[in-house]
């Protein structure tokens, strides 16, 4: 139970951190070059949500038994949490974002994000299933 804490724990931090670095001030807008907030609050968003699907599909693996010796019910909390804290970020960033798809905003990475979540929450629904009836 508490390594499920803290799994769930940094997990959050992480989002935390990369939400904030998504969210931030425009990187235009602080004199540098390169890529800016419109491609970077989809790349969080992005980042966030397949971590999820990671955690998710770690999960379900070792609740089949495949690696580990564990349940996989901690991975499966966490892809729960990131997957739709990266579908939040994105629906955030498509509904500030202006322009469309291939103008450099970021709505594309936008929207696969969005798939990311709902993967990662899928996958983190199947491996917290799947633990409950193996343990």
């Amino acid at each position: 139970m508490a390594r499920t804490r803290s799994v769930i724990r940094v997990a959050a931090a992480a989002a935390a951190l990369l939400g904030g670095v998504g969210l931030a001030a425009p990187a235009a807008a602080q004199g540098v070059i390169g890529t800016g907030s419109g491609r970077a609050g989809a790349t969080v968003a992005a980042v966030v949500a397949l971590l999820g699907v990671a955690l998710g599909g770690l999960a379900l693996a070792r609740s089949v038994g495949r690696i580990g010796d564990g349940d996989g019910r901690g991975g499966a909390i966490a892809a729960l949490v990131l997957g739709p804290i990266g579908m939040f970020l994105a629906g955030l960033h498509l509904a500030t974002s202006a322009g469309g798809i291939g103008t450099g905003n970021g709505r594309g990475g936008a929207i696969v994000a969005l798939v990311l979540g709902v993967l990662g929450v899928v996958l983190g629904g199947l491996a917290l299933a799947r633990s409950r009836h193996s343990g």
